[in-house]
């Protein structure tokens, strides 16, 4: 059985949503609280505090009650182990596209 680091499919399973995607796109430029969010996004508060409990839970985004307001920011996780993942991945692509090239010059050259 393949063993993947721990917390990849919960990053890959956060990220798949294009509305956590832009959730973490906001909070790079700035911290924002949930309603700042929802506005931005045009959802519910319940709707984005679930969106932001999976980032959370994948450890992209922190929460923190700052008064009233639950102030939210970008979270410890810098998906170092999704990003080797990727590069893995496309290195094998690459391998393959390869062999096919070299496959098809060799066939073109016997016609």
């Amino acid at each position: 059985m393949v063993q993947y680091p721990p917390g990849l499919d919960s990053a890959f399973g956060a990220l798949a949503d294009p509305t956590r995607r832009g959730i973490l796109e906001r909070l790079g430029k700035s911290d924002a609280g949930i309603s700042e969010l929802a506005d931005a996004f045009d959802m519910t508060l319940t709707g984005i505090k679930k969106h932001v409990g999976v980032l959370e839970a994948a450890g992209l985004v922190t929460t923190e009650k700052v008064g009233r307001v639950r102030q939210c920011s970008l979270g410890p996780r810098r998906l170092d182990d999704e990003t080797a993942w990727i590069a893995t991945y496309r290195r094998l692509l690459d391998g393959r596209l390869n062999r096919l090239e070299d496959f098809l010059e060799r066939t073109r050259e016997t016609q």
